[in-house]
């Protein structure tokens, strides 16, 4: 779209005259939608510090193997394909805000059951169930928080869902060097219960309840969230504004971010570092670094760099530095 297409530059909601919303609601309401992707985070890297620990267990607690081990760190991603599709449902069939609310119950269920394991199976299982809860999250968060943010903090806020990402993990490294992983999967259920105890006390996102043709709801969240008292205005919805839809994609204002954004996420992916989240610590252990005294094990140099390179994604190129595939700890 071109600068100045409507569609860009007008407002789902905006305030009389050229006001600029005050409100500070809005930040407690991004950073308790924030609480899914953190949770999302934890999830991803709770295999790294657990399967170590795992591999030691004594009986009668479950023990792995390779394979066990191989699955335990994969199966999150088969549940967070199916919650991917689920909240796309979601998403749109009951709003954002229940949608948030109920992917924290999957997170809590399927932590409580890793807590509670018995057996390799009820691992897998809860695994299963976080990775359902990481895919629901992963696509609801970011939708809940763009639409609640006023023009001038929605890149602000829309940034958060990435680093509360790689704050989870980080959470889950630095929490996996001193818990067992039993009491480590108790950790992982208080971000989504603080999430769902939050999001009670927020509204659903103005723009969700305008399509559903509930005005004066829209605008008392808007009220909320961004604090003025003056009233609110909704730009006039025509046909156009109706919904997606294919046709649209022949404007290159639409396809060439959308290729864009899908090029990046296809070439992230194919990086393989999901594969280092998940086995983070083992790739080091087997990599001899806990002989060296500033990688060693779950050591803060080390989780640093981690730390480092899930923000960037960059681990592929710092592959290319050693031949071995690893970055070079001299």
């Amino acid at each position: 779209m071109t600068p100045l297409d409507p569609e860009e530059t007008q407002p789902l909601l905006r305030p009389p005259g050229s006001g600029v919303p005050r409100g500070r609601r809005v930040f407690l309401a991004a950073f308790a939608a924030a609480l899914g992707p953190l949770s999302f985070g934890f999830a991803l890297g709770y295999s790294s510090p657990a399967i170590p620990s795992l591999r030691r267990a004594a009986p009668p607690a479950p023990r792995l193997d390779d394979d066990a081990a191989s699955w335990f760190g994969a199966t999150v991603t088969l549940g967070a394909a199916a919650g991917g599709m689920l909240g796309g449902w979601l998403v749109d069939r009951v709003g954002r805000k229940l949608s948030l609310l109920l992917c924290s119950v999957p997170f809590v269920t399927g932590f409580a059951v890793i807590t509670a394991a018995q057996d390799v199976w009820m691992l897998l299982g809860g695994r299963l169930l976080t990775g359902l809860a990481c895919g629901i999250a992963s696509l609801v968060a970011p939708v809940y928080i763009s639409e609640i943010a006023y023009p001038e903090v929605r890149g602000l806020l829309g940034s958060c869902v990435q680093l509360m990402v790689v704050t989870g993990i980080l959470l889950a490294y630095l929490a996996g060097s001193v818990l067992q992983w039993r009491w480590l999967a108790v950790l992982g259920c208080v971000p989504p219960t603080s999430m769902l105890l939050l999001m009670c006390c927020m509204p659903e996102t103005p723009r969700y309840l305008l399509t559903r043709h509930k005005r004066q709801e829209a605008l008392a969240a808007a009220q909320f969230l961004w604090g003025s008292e003056q009233g609110w205005e909704e730009p006039p919805i025509g046909e156009d504004h109706q919904g997606f839809r294919l046709a649209q994609l022949r404007r290159p204002g639409i396809y060439k971010p959308f290729v864009i954004g899908v090029s990046l996420m296809v070439f992230q992916q194919l990086s393989g570092i999901n594969a280092v989240m998940f086995y983070a610590e083992t790739i080091f252990e087997e990599a001899k670094f806990k002989a060296l005294l500033w990688a060693g094990g779950p050591s803060l140099g080390s989780l640093c760099l981690r730390y480092s390179l899930y923000m960037s994604r960059a681990w592929p190129l710092a592959s290319a530095f050693s031949q071995t595939g690893l970055w070079p700890f001299w």
